[in-house]
């Protein structure tokens, strides 16, 4: 891997690193039907898939009253902890961060999940250690604002022209856009291609192993 354009790669985790994407969507229709709202189509729940919580939710349970989103975040994080062991790093996932992280590039994720959620999850997949920063939509403004990666640039002392985001979602690749970088769109996650393509990405990978080849022999 020559380091051709970027130092900084930056992750989305839910649906890019994590496969989680169809765990978030029946978590969020399991919630709403838990407090007797509409429940979601699969493409609009997951289309929220990223942003923060409480964004995520006003999307998705439009006619709830904005008084009673705590009750439905508490229902969605019941139904996601009541199975969040069983969700994995998509294969080949450990093996990219890995190879990435020995020829020298600074690794991060930006994620609308909460530091609790996240720490959580890097712990049980045991890839903390692989990552140089990281950021969550509870610590700073939710996607597609660029603030979580402006702020990971300033931390890791980094260029915006030299750092790309990588993520499953327009969320990610419009955050990306707001704040002056190069984005990587993936298909395997919740969001469909044309949209992805839609944002103008540098690449749009379908698979783990046709990102880490684009990232070989492009990044």
């Amino acid at each position: 891997m020559a380091r051709e354009q970027y130092d900084l790669i930056v992750f989305d985790w839910d649906g890019t690193l994590m496969d989680s994407t169809l765990h978030i969507t029946r978590s969020i229709q399991a919630a709403c039907r838990d407090l007797g709202l509409p429940v979601p189509a699969d493409e609009a729940a997951s289309y929220v898939i990223g942003l923060g919580l409480r964004d995520a939710l006003q999307i998705a349970a439009p006619t709830l009253d904005p008084v009673d989103y705590p009750r439905l975040s508490e229902r969605y994080r019941f139904h996601f902890l009541v199975k969040d062991q069983t969700t994995e790093l998509f294969p080949g996932v450990r093996e990219m961060l890995q190879e990435l992280r020995d020829v020298g590039y600074l690794l991060a994720v930006a994620t609308g999940k909460s530091r609790v959620g996240l720490n959580r999850a890097l712990d049980q997949a045991r890839v903390t250690s692989l990552f140089d920063g990281t950021r969550c939509a509870d610590e700073t403004f939710s996607k597609p604002h660029p603030a979580m990666l402006h702020e990971l640039t300033r931390e890791l002392g980094q260029a915006a022209a030299r750092t790309v985001m990588i993520g499953d979602t327009t969320h990610d690749l419009q955050m990306a856009l707001n704040a002056g970088m190069a984005g990587i769109g993936v298909t395997y996650g919740a969001h469909p291609a044309n949209s992805l393509n839609a944002m103008s990405p540098k690449f749009v990978a379908s698979s783990v192993s046709d990102l880490s080849g684009w990232l070989r022999e492009n990044a």
